[in-house]
């Protein structure tokens, strides 16, 4: 996994996590469900690269 991708994807996730438990702790649902969003997106951005790097060994 490139570093930059890998600090994109560590980014994305605690971005996410953030709006997350910000929404909760406001009430706010919709912002809540855009953290969850984020930080799916940010697993899923791992998840491509570690398989990349599986592939390449």
């Amino acid at each position: 996994m490139t570093a930059g991708e890998k600090a994109k994807a560590k980014a994305e996730q605690a971005k996410g996590k953030i709006k997350e438990a910000l929404g909760s702790a406001l009430g706010n649902d919709r912002m809540t469900a855009e953290g969850q969003v984020e930080k799916s997106a940010g697993d899923a951005r791992e998840a491509k690269e570690k398989a990349k790097d599986a592939f390449k060994r």
